[in-house]
């Protein structure tokens, strides 16, 4: 799951090849042997029906140490897309890019900060040096080598939104050209406590990092820093600290007209308040006057200036594209989808260390693996093509779900939904089923059909504040108006009830993003073979029906692009 670019160094740059590998054919037995260089289990018979073991083994190979992080552009990549190509040809699929093989290039610029880049902010109390990693994290997306900014003005923009329709702008009569906005994570609604601010608890575009960042590219900013704060991000300083460390990944500028900042990045809740604090300002002060309609900018007496040094290259890294034909509609299509892509290896202390990034995301992979065999050997086979969707860079803000888009191998007016996987909860199964960002689109009807065969309810997430929804790759889908569905196991479990869900969250928590993210064979998995198969439910009834062309709820902003392509269509 996707949070602050991708933490990482990689290996040499990755040699791209064709479809003709030397991973062996799938023999009666449906065994296939591991994808080259790889030492996972050749001997696992796996069988049609979706299992607990077969998701295992899917699951503990794709997080093995062999496949090294499944970092971008490594060894690992490697490793892994040719492993889910293998598996794709043993179910029976067909290559599904649009030039016929299993992959779909996607250029890449990997850009590496160096770590010896300080914040020199000179301002009423004199100067200061900020260091890298543990007061604030900075990076470049203009594939510049060398970006440097001198004495611009700090101000405060409060969440750097420009939102019409809310009634809303935090740049309200500031010209940012020349200066370095400040602003805060999240929407006003959130720090406020306010349900009539923005979407109130729960988190909309406006508070993703991502927006506010081209936000401020818009505007004409020379930069832009987001102050951190747990709650409000939904993650510790840790996690923003080792996503901007390393090797980080975007597409070519000429593969996304999104604007971009010469420089963007965060600083530590402490480093702001004293920030604050030098300019005669109290940050909670400031915080609550921005939660409120009428806020305008407030200068921070001070000034920034930097030398970011980076190393820039030029690279690739795959999305793995497999289809099972309509037999009746094939131009049409349901596509299930995950990212296969984790954070590396690296080295700390002297020490290679590897985020394995099992439940992140090597188990939505495994599950789409899962659901693919289950689809190939159902009978009667699917009127519409249901295609199969690893892709990249997910780490690295969505970005081979946005290249995808942008370069589709089915025509977006003829996916009639995608379905996305991605952390699938191992804590056992649950009497809910959470949806994310429940509330946006008819898909709901459908799995509600299908969580009630199980007698299980739906729900919303439990922190509708952390903006989940923008958070993977779905939602690339989402904006171009495809209706997306996120949805996983809940936290009331059968065995545990909310208290046990709770537990494993937290538990969760720890390894996020961290080396501890490894398979554990204690895991209990009916959940997850229980929340396959409704999701494959959800497919299946739109793979066979080819009168259903789900939409959004009505008032979702989705609503109009989709309205847009089924009327062209």
């Amino acid at each position: 799951m996707h949070r602050p670019l991708l933490i990482g160094t990689l290996a040499a740059a990755l040699a791209l090849a064709g479809c003709n590998r030397d991973a062996a054919s799938p023999d009666a037995n449906g065994q296939a042997a591991p994808a080259p260089g790889s030492t996972a289990d050749a001997t696992h018979a796996f069988t049609p029906e979706i299992t607990a073991a077969d998701f295992a083994e899917l699951t503990r190979t794709l997080a093995s140490d062999d496949f090294e992080g499944r970092a971008p552009g490594s060894a690992g990549e490697e490793k892994t897309v040719e492993y889910i190509r293998a598996q794709y040809e043993r179910i029976g699929l067909k290559p599904g890019g649009a030039d016929g093989s299993w992959y779909q290039t996607v250029p890449m610029i990997e850009t590496t900060a160096d770590t010896a880049t300080t914040l020199r902010i000179v301002g009423p109390q004199g100067e200061r040096t900020l260091a890298f990693g543990d007061q604030m994290v900075i990076g470049t997306r203009t594939g510049q080598a060398q970006v440097s900014v001198a004495d611009s003005e700090l101000v405060f923009v409060g969440y750097g939104v420009d939102a019409p329709e809310q009634n809303w702008n935090d740049y309200a009569g500031l010209d940012v050209k020349g200066k370095t906005v400040v602003m805060l994570v999240n929407d006003p609604g959130f720090h406020a406590k306010d349900a009539q601010l923005f979407e109130g608890d729960r988190m909309t575009y406006y508070g993703r990092w991502t927006y506010k960042f081209e936000e401020a590219a818009r505007k004409g900013a020379s930069a832009a820093l987001i102050i951190h704060d747990t709650p409000g991000a939904s993650y510790g300083w840790d996690v923003v600290k080792n996503s901007w460390s390393g090797a980080q990944f975007d597409l070519r500028a000429e593969d996304d007209p999104e604007p971009r900042l010469p420089a963007q990045g965060w600083i530590t809740g402490d480093v702001a308040r004293e920030l604050f604090s030098a300019a005669g300002l109290d940050l909670d002060a400031q915080i609550a006057a921005a939660s409120r309609r009428g806020f305008r900018p407030v200068p921070l007496k001070a000034t920034v200036s930097f030398d970011l040094a980076s190393t820039i290259a030029e690279k690739s890294s795959r999305n793995v594209i497999g289809v099972l034909p309509g037999s009746e509609r094939p131009d049409e299509a349901v596509i299930y989808m995950g990212h296969w892509d984790h954070l590396g290896a690296h080295e700390e202390n002297g020490e290679k260390v590897i985020y394995n990034g099992a439940v992140d995301n090597a188990t939505g992979i495994a599950g789409i693996i899962e659901i693919a065999e289950r689809f190939a050997t159902a009978q009667p086979a699917p009127k519409r093509s249901v295609a199969f969707l690893a892709v990249t860079l997910e780490e690295s803000g969505l970005l081979g779900s946005k290249y995808y888009v942008a370069h589709p191998s089915f025509e977006l007016s003829k996916i009639a939904a995608v379905i996305n996987l991605d952390a699938m909860s191992v804590a056992g199964p649950s009497r809910d089923f959470v949806v994310t960002g429940m509330g946006n689109s008819e898909l709901e009807d459908l799995l509600k059909v299908e969580a009630e065969r199980q007698g299980r309810v739906l729900a919303e997430e439990g922190n509708p504040a952390g903006g989940f929804y923008f958070r993977s790759d779905h939602f690339n889908f989402a904006k171009a108006g495809v209706p997306a569905l996120y949805a996983k196991g809940g936290g009331d479990l059968v065995d545990g009830g909310t208290a046990g869900g709770e537990a494993a969250a937290k538990d969760y928590a720890t390894r996020y993003h961290q080396p501890g993210d490894v398979f554990r064979d204690e895991w209990n998995l009916e959940g997850v073979v229980q929340d396959l198969e409704a999701l494959y439910g959800v497919g299946r009834a739109l793979a066979d029906d080819t009168t259903l062309w789900p939409n959004w709820y009505e008032g979702n902003p989705f609503k109009a692009n989709r309205d847009a392509m089924m009327s062209a269509q």
